[in-house]
C-alpha cells in the first residue's frame, strides 16, 4: 500500500506533532487544495489541531496520503520494498498505486505526471527487476500498455475490473445483467492482451467485492455448480489466475439485519448517508449485496467452535452461512467445490495448450454459453461454459475426449444440451 499509511504510524505520530517535525512532509498538509471527495465519502481533507492544517486521505480520515514527491518518502518506500526482497519474497500486489502521484493543478487526485516516474523508482532496479509485480490502479486499454507494455519496465501486470462491473450501478446498486456481459469482456480483453503481449489477470472475487457467485450467479441450489462453472470459464483463459481465500469451496455472501454486524469504514458510511432515505430494509438489502465485509469475514474452514477460526473473539460476526458453507463440508460433499479446482488447477499445469497457447472465441453469436478454444502446436483444449439456463449449444466439428466436468460425467459428447452451470473441457484426440 504505497499510498498511504495509518495514522497510526510512527511516521504519521511524527508528522502532526509540529510543522517542524522531520516527518511532516511525508504528507499532504496544508489549507485544503481542493474540494477533493475521499473515496469513501465525506472531504478528502482533516484537520490535524497540533498544526493547525489538513491532511488529505484519499480514502478513510484514518488513512493518510503520502508525499511522493518528498525525495525521502520515495526512499523510504525502496526500503520497504527491498525489506521484503531480501526475505526472499517473489512479488508484490501494489494497490491503488496511481494514487502516489496527484496534480493538484489539474485536480486529479490519482494518475498524475510522475506516476511512471515513481513506480519506476521502485522497480526498474537490478535489485527488483526480477520480481513479479500486480497492480491495482487504472485499467483502460491505454493505462494498460503505459504501465505494463513491452520496454515499460513498470509493472508486470495490471487487475482489469471491467467484469467487476456486470450486475450494478453504483457499488450498492444491483442491476439487470446477463452472463453473456461477462463473455464478452473476457474475450475483448483476451484479444487485446495478445495483440499486445501482456499477460491479463484472471479473477472473479478480491477483497473489495463481493463474491462473484452471489452477485452473477446461484449461491443457493446451483452454488457447487456454478462456483465450479465460473473457475473453468476464467481459469482455463490465456492468462494468470488469482484465486481468493473461500472461493475455492464456493463460500457465497453472508446476510445480516443489523449495520452493527459490519465492520467496514466504507459500508458505514454508505449507511449513514442513506440512513433515513429510504426504508431501513431497502438500505441493509444494498448493503448484505455490495459491502467490502462480504469477503472480509472469518474464512469457514470447519463447522465447529468459530467456523475452525481459532478460539478466541473474532474481530467482526461469523460468516452467517458458515455452518452450511465450508472448508470440512465441502471436502466431504459428491460435488465439491474444492475437489473441482484442484483437478482444473492441475489440469492448468499439465497443459501447455493452457498455459502458452492461443485463445479463440468459438461461441459464434449463441447465447447464455462461452465457447473458447485453446492451442499449442497439436493440443487443442475446447472449454464449454453453459449459463444459469438449460441450453443447446453447439461446437465446431472435431474428435474430442472429456477430461473435466462439473457435473460428474465421465464421458460426453461435445455439444449438445447442457444443464444450468455446466461446464466441460475436452481435449482432442
Amino acid at each position: 500500500m504505497a499510498n498511504h499509511t495509518s495514522d497510526r504510524h510512527f511516521w504519521f505520530q511524527q508528522a502532526r506533532k509540529s510543522r517542524d517535525n522531520p516527518y511532516h512532509d511525508y504528507y499532504w498538509a496544508e489549507k485544503p487544495f481542493n474540494d477533493w471527495k475521499a473515496c469513501f465519502g465525506g472531504s478528502a481533507w482533516e484537520y490535524n489541531e497540533p498544526t493547525g492544517e489538513y491532511y488529505l486521505h484519499s480514502f478513510a480520515v484514518q488513512q493518510p496520503d503520502l508525499n511522493w514527491e518528498n525525495p525521502r518518502v520515495r526512499e523510504e518506500m525502496r526500503a520497504v520494498v527491498d525489506f521484503w526482497v531480501d526475505r526472499g519474497v517473489d512479488g508484490f500486489r501494489c494497490d491503488v498505486l496511481d494514487y502516489i502521484s496527484k496534480d493538484f493543478r489539474q485536480g486529479k487526485m490519482l494518475n498524475g505526471p510522475r506516476l511512471h516516474e515513481y513506480i519506476r523508482e521502485l522497480f526498474d532496479r537490478e535489485k527488483t527487476r526480477h520480481i513479479f509485480t500486480v497492480g491495482e490502479c487504472q485499467s483502460g486499454e491505454k493505462d494498460i500498455i503505459d504501465i505494463c507494455g513491452e520496454g515499460r519496465r513498470e509493472l508486470t501486470c495490471i487487475f482489469q475490473f471491467e467484469h467487476i462491473g456486470v450486475g450494478r450501478g453504483r457499488k450498492f446498486d444491483r442491476c439487470p445483467y446477463e452472463i453473456d456481459e461477462v463473455r464478452d469482456i473476457l474475450v475483448k480483453w483476451q484479444n487485446f492482451t495478445a495483440r499486445h503481449n501482456l499477460l491479463y489477470t484472471l479473477f472473479t472475487d478480491n477483497l473489495d467485492q463481493a463474491h462473484y457467485i452471489s452477485r452473477l450467479g446461484n449461491d443457493t441450489t446451483l452454488r457447487c455448480e456454478c462456483a465450479a462453472m465460473y473457475a473453468a470459464m476464467f481459469y482455463l483463459l490465456r492468462g494468470i489466475p488469482f484465486i481468493y481465500q473461500g472461493q475455492e469451496f464456493g463460500t457465497p455472501d453472508p446476510h445480516y439485519e443489523k449495520i452493527t454486524d459490519f465492520n467496514d469504514v466504507e459500508t458505514w458510511n454508505y449507511y449513514r448517508e442513506n440512513h433515513g432515505k429510504m426504508p431501513e430494509e431497502e438500505l441493509m438489502e444494498k448493503i448484505n449485496s455490495g459491502s467490502r465485509d462480504n469477503v472480509r469475514r472469518p474464512v469457514a474452514w470447519t463447522g465447529g467452535e468459530n467456523f475452525g477460526f481459532g478460539t478466541g473473539k473474532p474481530w467482526i460476526p461469523l460468516h452467517s452461512r458458515g455452518a452450511e458453507v465450508n472448508a470440512e463440508k465441502d471436502a466431504r460433499s459428491e460435488k465439491s467445490v474444492r475437489r473441482f479446482y484442484k483437478m482444473l488447477l492441475t489440469f492448468r499445469k499439465q497443459s501447455r495448450a493452457v498455459r502458452y497457447g492461443s485463445f479463440a472465441d468459438l461461441t459464434d453469436g449463441q447465447k447464455g454459453c462461452f465457447v473458447y478454444l485453446r492451442a499449442y502446436e497439436e493440443e487443442k483444449v475446447l472449454v464449454v461454459c453453459n449459463f444459469g439456463r438449460e441450453n443447446e449449444i453447439c461446437v465446431p466439428a472435431g474428435e474430442f475426449r472429456l477430461v473435466l466436468s462439473n457435473y460428474g460425467h465421465t464421458a460426453r459428447d461435445a455439444g449438445g444440451r447442457y444443464l444450468p452451470f455446466e461446464t466441460a473441457v475436452y481435449v482432442r484426440k
